[in-house]
């Protein structure tokens, strides 16, 4: 089920390049979205979780629901469980992936390229991911499969994050003639 989280913060963001994950599924590109509780992609991502779940297991889905809630199993997190990391402590993320490079746009959704440094750790983005169920070897859960990102505004930048602008150096031209 595909759902847009808009004006949500953009976090450990692998937009351009995939990275290989430790689960041994190869290598993915990836983000977590970042947003307070009580902020619209709480809604919409618990009714995903919930219309997915209760689709693929039925009657199953209330227990199963309980179970998955509790053992961190479903595609929506409690950001203190990250509480060593800025920006998560206090809030609920949604962590996405993808084997597929995602799009990523600015606001006037032009594409983005890496080198251009717009989208980064701490900035706000809009996200287009899509929740499905998963029930395989892997055991079941509910995911997100991380579709595309859209530039929304700047943010304070986690470690790590934006590159330094031209105005973050002195302007050393006065000293040119010493």
């Amino acid at each position: 089920m595909k759902v847009t989280l808009m004006n949500v913060r953009l976090a450990f963001p692998q937009l351009f390049e995939a990275k290989a994950f430790s689960d041994g599924q190869g290598e993915a590109y990836s983000a977590s979205f970042i947003f307070p509780k009580g902020h619209p992609a709480e809604k919409i991502m618990a009714e995903a979780i919930e219309k997915v779940g209760s689709e693929k297991w039925g009657a199953k889905w209330t227990a199963l629901k309980k179970e998955l809630t509790n053992k961190d199993k479903t595609a929506l997190h409690d950001g203190d469980n990250k509480a060593s990391y800025a920006g998560f402590p206090g809030n609920l993320f949604v962590s996405a992936r993808s084997k597929v490079r995602p799009a990523v746009v600015d606001r006037d959704r032009s594409p983005i390229t890496a080198s251009d440094g717009k989208v980064y750790a701490g900035c706000y983005v809009n996200a287009i991911i899509d929740i499905y169920p998963q029930d395989n070897a892997y055991g079941k859960r509910v995911n997100a499969t991380l579709k595309g990102v859209q530039f929304y505004a700047d943010g304070d930048a986690f470690s790590g994050g934006a590159p330094a602008s031209a105005d973050d150096f002195p302007d050393l031209s006065v000293d040119e003639a010493a």
